[in-house]
């Protein structure tokens, strides 16, 4: 027979009775080969099924064709395996260049700086002696050591020879700040560059105006990065509109164009801003490609772009990609953004959202950096599907729901939006619009059975400014509850609608609110957005004519909800669908938008959680949960934008402007008492929200209720020494824990996060719950007949059973414990129950 090892070594070799091999014959690899396409993993019934129907295989044992499969599978792993290597080959080398060019900017920067302070110590020693022996003005002191300002251009000639010079100077100013020490750049913070990471980013330090670069790789040819990177309108969610006025070709072979280009304004209280912009795309000598960009503004003898109502001009700074051919496929890129806002038109305690270079690099340089990688995975995995990618289709539509949202909030009025008169309080802004298909891109008229009519779009916006609450908590807590501030009345009649034609405002309505389901579709790669269905269960509206009982879809797009991504923004959009999903239905996005006003506080404390040591420790303890900058939390400001839009009848206006007003106050109401909630040191002040009279500080309830359990029922319920550990370890125990208090009708006065879940509730709204709510029958009765033996004997056990969470969903637990909770003083406090092993039926 023949040895294995042996033929393992060559799959081609055919082993014969005398020890001898001999090499298959041409054909018989080819017919292996062909049956290995077909089935790679034959059993041992196909295997002997094979060489009956390829009689050139006869000669050939079952076992030795067992063998070459086995051989030929071995191989086709080592040959994916050194591919996947050689991949992951290439970019640590295309990383460590990139890495090394870096590190030879930064070096020459430091010898700029460090030549510069010798300089100016110089300087400065010089006009001190200077003083000391003559009368020296100090105004000529002072202005001495200003740094040089850039001096303003005379007006440029528009003529093509006169773009072509402006597009050589836009080139060469870009490239020193792409790969120079034009700019001072100082890393991102919370950003560490890697092989897996979005690549090296940094923001601008003493430079006019707001910047951001960028150094990635994406798995792209340089052209096609070029292609969607000016495509602006596909990535870049903040661009209203960009229309290319000219075009004109140079003589080395590149292309000058003349760009028109709107911003939307991220809140109500600003315009939008515009530019004026000349693009340079050319390929250098080393293969590069370039598309570079500046403002026009300063040009004369061609054609220009006057004022537009609602827009501010805006200044764009030499800026654009520089795109290198990668080694082994892909590109190597570095993108610089470079703009002057125009700070002065906005309100003051705006203005840190038009001269945060961080906000910049987020929104804009990184969206860039993020869409190539994401469009690259797409194209490399083109066989993955579901959850892992985000397809086109999926893309188009996030896009549609930033768009529209991005629509309402600004309400530019060439889009058909007209401003309703004020009802005396200028906290929320009505605007309505009576041709909106134009707005939305599709007909809003109603196919479905119902006679079309003709429908407006009434937006209720406003924006409110919150203290000290992390916008991704804050987000995520506006996301995972949404019965704490949404009406589903006004569920059911958005979605009413979209489903069945416009209908009359909601008054008696069928159904009620019946339970949320996050249904997922898709999610980026890094996972800073995501996209969902919103199920809301068992709703009823109606027409004036019939009921239409059924479940509210809401499509969902929600991003920065990572509360350790450094000062990045959050949104929250969201419209009402049919169940169908169909291309063509209209989208009426509403939603959220929160930007943190504060970058320096927000870069200071990056790894801040919401957490109960966090919540609600009070003195030191809570400047040790909020890191060295807790005491600078206070100045922590973000600012809320809230836009909600309604479909409606011409003749319902007033009805709907007034329910309109007043939902979005509500919203707002909501949202100040959850930020109160949230913020970490609202135990900390005296108009703070507090706790019930009587209740201790979060660590000495903690520390109650496991001393009581030890007592009580003779074994720990944490492991855990310190106080504050005991804290954050009963909070994130997996079995919910409740305290209630000792009155007549026992109300929760806290609870741990598993608690939260389990009653689907907050800390804040936990304090208007009963005890009596959550059990069904069986268990109130049983509670009534031993709660007695809870405060004779200090506990009780109670068997598996059903009880209902504040939203009435019925959760099932194995078991529950309940122990009496005692002071320093040995009396009783509240009785502490915890609910083993629970679930939602």
């Amino acid at each position: 027979m023949m040895a294995v090892s042996s033929a393992c070594k060559d799959g081609s070799k055919v082993a014969m009775d005398n020890g001898k091999y001999v090499r298959y014959t041409p054909e018989q690899v080819e017919a292996l080969e062909r049956l290995y396409h077909e089935c790679p993993k034959p059993t041992s019934l196909r295997r002997q099924q094979l060489i009956r129907e390829c009689p050139i295989l006869s000669n050939i044992e079952p076992k030795q064709i067992k063998v070459w499969f086995q051989n030929r599978r071995c191989r086709e792993k080592q040959r994916k395996e050194a591919s996947r290597l050689q991949g992951v080959n290439r970019k640590l080398t295309a990383m460590n260049k990139l890495l090394m060019e870096e590190n030879d900017r930064l070096q020459k920067q430091v010898s700029q700086l460090v030549y510069e302070n010798s300089f100016f110590r110089q300087q400065t020693q010089n006009q001190a002696a200077t003083l000391a022996t003559t009368d020296t003005s100090c105004e000529s002191v002072v202005t001495s050591g200003q740094r040089h300002l850039t001096p303003q251009h005379p007006p440029r000639d528009a003529s093509p020879a006169g773009l072509l010079s402006i597009a050589e100077e836009t080139l060469a100013e870009f490239l020193s700040k792409a790969t120079g020490t034009a700019v001072e750049w100082v890393q991102m913070p919370g950003m560490k560059p890697g092989p897996d990471s979005i690549g090296i980013v940094a923001i601008s330090h003493g430079c006019p105006g707001v910047a951001a670069r960028a150094c990635g790789l994406v798995g792209l040819e340089p052209a096609r990065v070029a292609e969607i990177l000016k495509e602006r309108l596909s990535w870049f969610r903040d661009c209203r509109t960009v229309d290319v006025l000219n075009v004109m070709s140079t003589g080395n072979g590149g292309t000058i164009e003349l760009l028109y280009m709107q911003l939307y304004a991220p809140t109500t209280l600003a315009p939008g801003r515009d530019f004026w912009l000349l693009r340079y795309t050319s390929l250098l000598e080393d293969g590069s490609l370039v598309v570079c960009e500046r403002s026009l503004n300063n040009t004369q003898n061609g054609p220009t772009m006057p004022p537009v109502q609602h827009f501010v001009r805006a200044d764009m700074l030499p800026s654009g990609y520089l795109i290198r051919p990668c080694d082994g496929g892909g590109s190597i890129i570095h993108i610089v953004d470079h703009m002057v806002l125009e700070p002065w038109s906005v309100p003051e305690v705006l203005r840190p959202l038009y001269e945060s270079s961080m906000l910049l690099a987020q929104r804009t340089t990184m969206a860039a950096l993020r869409h190539l990688r994401q469009i690259s995975q797409e194209i490399s995995q083109p066989s993955v599907t579901g959850w892992g990618r985000r397809p086109a289709a999926l893309r188009a539509l996030s896009q549609r729901l930033s768009k529209g949202f991005n629509e309402a909030v600004n309400g530019f009025t060439d889009d058909g939006w007209s401003l309703l008169e004020s009802d005396g309080i200028d906290d929320v802004t009505l605007l309505v619009n009576s041709s909106p298909s134009k707005m939305m891109g599709i007909n809003l008229g109603y196919n479905n059975g119902f006679p079309s009519v003709s429908s407006s779009v009434l937006c209720a916006k406003a924006s409110m400014l919150l203290q000290n609450v992390p916008p991704a908590i804050l987000l995520r807590f506006l996301r995972e509850h949404r019965s704490e501030w949404a009406d589903s009345s006004i569920d059911a009649y958005s979605a009413a609608a979209i489903k069945a034609g416009p209908c009359s405002l909601p008054g008696a309505r069928a159904g009620g609110f019946g339970g949320q389901v996050i249904l997922p579709l898709a999610h980026t790669i890094e996972n800073e957005e995501f996209m969902e269905v919103i199920k809301l269960e068992n709703m009823g509206y109606y027409r004036d004519d019939m009921t239409i009982p059924g479940d509210v879809f809401l499509l969902q797009l929600c991003s920065g909800v990572d509360e350790h991504a450094v000062g990045t923004s959050a949104e929250l959009v969201f419209a009402p669908i049919d169940a169908s999903f169909s291309d063509d239905a209209p989208i009426l996005p509403s939603g959220f938008r929160i930007i943190p006003l504060d970058s320096s506080t927000d870069a200071a404390s990056p790894n801040r959680t919401l957490d109960l040591a966090s919540a609600l420790e009070v003195g030191t303890a809570a400047n040790k949960a909020t890191g060295d900058n807790s005491g600078h939390s206070g100045s922590a400001k973000s600012v809320m934008t809230i836009a909600f839009q309604f479909a409606f009848e011409v003749h319902l206006q007033d009805n709907i402007a007034t329910m309109a007003r007043q939902y979005v106050r509500s919203i707002i109401a909501s949202v100040q008492r959850v930020s109160l909630a949230l913020s970490p040191s609202r135990f900390g002040s005296n108009n703070a929200f507090h706790l019930p009279p009587g209740t201790p500080e979060a660590q000495t309830l903690a520390r109650w209720i496991c001393n009581s359990h030890r007592f009580y029922l003779g074994v720990e319920l944490l492991k855990c020494e310190s106080s504050e550990s005991i804290l954050k370890s009963l909070w994130h125990h997996s079995d919910a824990i409740l305290c209630c208090s000792l009155k007549a009708l026992p109300v929760f006065m806290f609870a741990n996060q598993a608690g939260l879940d389990m009653l689907e509730t907050t800390l804040v709204a936990l304090q208007d719950i009963t005890l009596e709510k959550i059990f069904d029958d069986n268990g109130k009765k049983t509670l009534c007949s031993e709660f007695p033996q809870i405060m004779q004997q200090g506990f009780m056990c109670i068997q598996g059973g059903i009880c209902l969470s504040s939203m009435g969903r019925p959760v099932s637990y194995e078991r529950a414990v309940a122990w009496k909770v005692l002071n320093n003083e040995e009396s009783a406090h509240c009785i502490c129950f915890m609910f083993i092993n629970w679930s939602f039926v």
